[in-house]
């Protein structure tokens, strides 16, 4: 991984720039993530506010009520659907980026998973791996730490 991390939308017109190493790269196994993505589950990488900069574009804002019940803006393209970001969370210190939207994807791998609940019963989650049945009760700590602490079923 070589900063600053680039990405943004399948036909270019919003992009973005990250400046620091994401403090998590997680995958979302939630009902929501899944039609969202057309896909088993969905993968983010967790950065400070601070560390997220809109280069070009302005997106179109979208509201959706998550699993959790919590309402979530999420950063959309309007021309061509990719979604990017949500608004900032947790009293605006952290982002949630989409990660498939990262100009190299090489170097990707979750170590947290999400709504594991939810999860494709064909799926099997590494060992040593951060697996919480929904989210974890403290999300504000957890994303803090960067995910670190013991494996919790």
């Amino acid at each position: 991984m070589k900063l600053p991390l680039t990405g943004g939308c399948q036909c270019g017109k919003l992009r973005y720039e990250i400046t620091e190493a994401p403090r998590l790269v997680y995958s979302c196994h939630c009902t929501a993530c899944q039609k969202t993505t057309s896909s088993a589950f969905s993968m983010g990488l967790v950065v400070t506010e601070e560390a997220f900069r809109l280069t070009a574009g302005e997106p179109h804002l979208a509201q959706k009520t998550a699993d959790s019940g919590r309402v979530s803006t999420r950063w959309v393209c309007g021309d061509c659907g990719s979604w990017l970001t949500g608004s900032p969370r947790l009293g605006g210190m952290f982002r949630s980026v989409r990660a498939g939207t990262l100009d190299d994807t090489s170097w990707l791998r979750p170590t947290a998973h999400l709504w594991t609940r939810s999860k494709q019963p064909w799926i099997t989650l590494p060992e040593g791996d951060r697996c919480f049945e929904m989210q974890p009760d403290d999300l504000v700590g957890f994303l803090a730490s960067g995910g670190a602490s013991p494996r919790s079923g």
